[in-house]
């Protein structure tokens, strides 16, 4: 099953085929300006940051390699998809495990597009009194939002495509492409 090449830019993931659209140069690019803006902002505090699994998990790795500040890192897992669609509902998988009251929290999430995770995360997490609350994504739909939530770092904003690669998934497959590829209708 997984994902084969079908062509020079093109690979097949299950029965979905997906053509390159963001380089691993370009995404990298991305992950360095998230880091150096978070970085000027909080450089003298020490945020934890909250990676939201499963999707985020090379981007939060990246992310940490180059932020060049003291800092904490926790995970949670989030679920809201099913195939290429969002169910809408969102579940709490793993939670928050740390105590943020009075805290810089800052949520790294590998794309947003209905907004509906996030929101609810923010929602969730305002009721623990951190002091500061933020959210980066390294992708963001605007065409797709649902909610009013404004990310406050924001690395690349792309169309409504669905897409694989660099951790993103299409039914568990193509997390570990470096490259992000867009599906093909």
């Amino acid at each position: 099953m997984g994902y084969t090449a079908a062509g020079k830019h093109k690979i097949k993931v299950k029965d979905k085929f997906f053509t390159k659209y963001i380089d691993a140069v370009d995404i990298q690019k991305a992950v360095q300006k998230i880091s150096d803006q978070i970085y000027a902002d909080f450089k003298d505090e020490v945020p934890l940051f909250l990676c939201v699994l499963n999707g985020s998990f090379m981007f939060s790795s990246d992310f940490m390699k180059e932020y060049d500040g003291v800092c904490e890192i926790s995970f949670i897992k989030l679920s809201s998809y099913k195939g290429t669609q969002t169910t809408e509902e969102v579940k709490t998988l793993i939670g928050l495990t740390e105590d943020i009251k009075g805290r810089t929290v800052i949520i790294l999430e590998d794309i947003i597009d209905s907004g509906i995770t996030v929101n609810h995360l923010l929602e969730d997490l305002q009721k623990y009194g951190p002091d500061h609350l933020k959210v980066a994504t390294l992708l963001l739909k605007p065409e797709a939002l649902r909610t009013d939530v404004k990310p406050d770092y924001i690395g690349i904003e792309i169309p409504k495509d669905f897409i694989v690669g660099y951790g993103l998934d299409y039914d568990g497959f193509g997390r570990n492409l470096s490259d992000i590829y867009k599906i093909i209708d």
